[in-house]
């Protein structure tokens, strides 16, 4: 018979109805009040969104006879597009993203890959479709797509030192969004941008960083070592690099501000020792602003 420690973590999974990276996605999904997901545009779709003054050429079966009546013109009762769309995910599970600096912090990995669950939950209640770029998992909805994804994130290795998207996962005219700390080379970052406005596939940026990456909290002799284990450097003044390393930080911001308003996309920035609630909340809103 297994020990009382393995009967019980044995029972813990049997039970869970989720991988725990979906339950706290869920969780955070949780926290945003959906309506249908409209558009802003007229369109096909059940919700109502506004009135327009009938124009020469508009047929009579469309014109919304209580509505004219209170006035001396014609008006047309406008519906609010909800077609479906695609979202493409891009979360960098890369070496760099798991990086913590105190154990009551999440890793970067972590807090964005849960980030791009809840986003997937939000999509999939609304009746979208998408997929998971890097996996193998193109656009679809449903409650297996989600599966699929939160699996295929829980089992993500560390792979190469930084991530980068790959922009020909994405389907033209379609919408994605980018989850990483962008602080490794930012040529594969913008060839994606440049060939994704190409194609028509508008998104955001979401750069998620750890409190000690902005702060440079380090004085006196420090060994800087990357989580790959592939870049090192030992300083005895390590007060005197803050500077340096926060000019570079800001430039490297600016430079991802630039390269999102030159096609068209969004940015913004999420640190993990704050909630996710708020920084769900914009990507969620930003999504009606790259249709």
């Amino acid at each position: 018979m297994s020990d009382p420690v393995t009967l019980r973590s044995r029972a813990e999974r049997l039970a869970a109805p989720f991988p725990p990276l979906l339950a706290g996605a869920r969780h955070l999904a949780g926290s945003v009040v959906l309506g249908s997901h409209g558009r802003r545009r007229p369109g096909h779709g059940d919700e109502f969104w506004q009135y327009r003054t009938a124009v020469q050429g508009d047929e009579a079966r469309n014109i919304d006879w209580r509505r004219s009546g209170r006035s001396d013109a014609h008006f047309i009762r406008q519906m609010e597009w909800q077609a479906a769309q695609s979202v493409t995910i891009w979360v960098d599970t890369s070496a760099s993203m798991r990086f913590a600096s105190t154990r009551n912090l999440p890793e970067k990995r972590f807090r964005a890959s849960e980030l791009g669950l809840a986003l997937a939950i939000l999509l999939n209640q609304a009746g979208e479709r998408f997929g998971l770029m890097g996996h193998d998992l193109p656009a679809r909805t449903g409650e297996l797509q989600l599966m699929r994804m939160a699996e295929a994130l829980e089992r993500s290795g560390p792979g190469g030192e930084y991530g980068a998207p790959v922009a020909r996962e994405m389907p033209s005219r379609s919408r994605a969004v980018f989850l990483s700390d962008f602080l490794g080379d930012i040529a594969p970052a913008r060839a994606a941008l440049t060939e994704a406005a190409d194609r028509g596939v508008s998104g955001m940026l979401i750069q998620v960083l750890d409190p000690q990456e902005e702060a440079f909290p380090f004085d006196g002799r420090t060994i800087f070592e990357s989580i790959g284990g592939t870049i090192r450097h030992e300083t005895l003044k390590a007060r005197d690099l803050r500077g340096r390393y926060l000019e570079r930080l800001a430039e490297r911001k600016a430079e991802l501000q630039g390269l999102c308003r030159a096609t068209g996309w969004q940015y913004s920035t999420h640190h993990t020792d704050h909630p996710a609630t708020s920084i769900l909340l914009w990507a969620w809103s930003a999504l009606e602003r790259v249709v």
